[in-house]
């Protein structure tokens, strides 16, 4: 069974950063040539896609609404991805939820939508204060 378990979520005033960290092992996954992605959902709100990242190229996506202030990145030896988050607002609250791909993936293919992951992590709250 692949697990996947996000950490770094905490309380942060505006402006300041965070990084989120995510580990996804387990069965017969293979990190190295997955699609790996981080969703967040804010209270009464849908889950919305935030970035995502081919483990295999380093090929990378973000939401509009974080585009030039978060970073996703990857270490394979480590099985993990991170989220850098800079110049935090408050509508960045939310929990965050990291998700693995364990399907083939297709070149120049974003994987933007939650039916395209098949394991998430339980999520790591992320609160943004005024």
């Amino acid at each position: 069974q692949v697990r996947v378990v996000e950490t770094g979520g905490r309380l942060v005033q505006a402006g300041g950063a965070l990084r989120l960290s995510c580990t996804a092992s387990g069965g017969t996954f293979s990190f190295t040539t997955s699609a790996m992605g981080w969703f967040r959902q804010g209270p009464g709100k849908e889950r919305e896609f935030v970035a995502d990242l081919r483990t295999d190229n380093g090929e990378r996506n973000y939401a509009n609404s974080v585009k030039g202030r978060f970073t996703i990145a990857r270490d394979n030896a480590k099985n993990s991805i991170f989220l850098q988050m800079n110049s935090l607002k408050p509508e960045d609250s939310a929990v965050y939820y990291c998700a693995a791909r364990d399907r083939p993936i297709l070149n120049s293919v974003p994987y933007t939508a939650r039916l395209s992951y098949d394991y998430w992590g339980q999520g790591t709250q992320v609160t943004v204060a005024r």
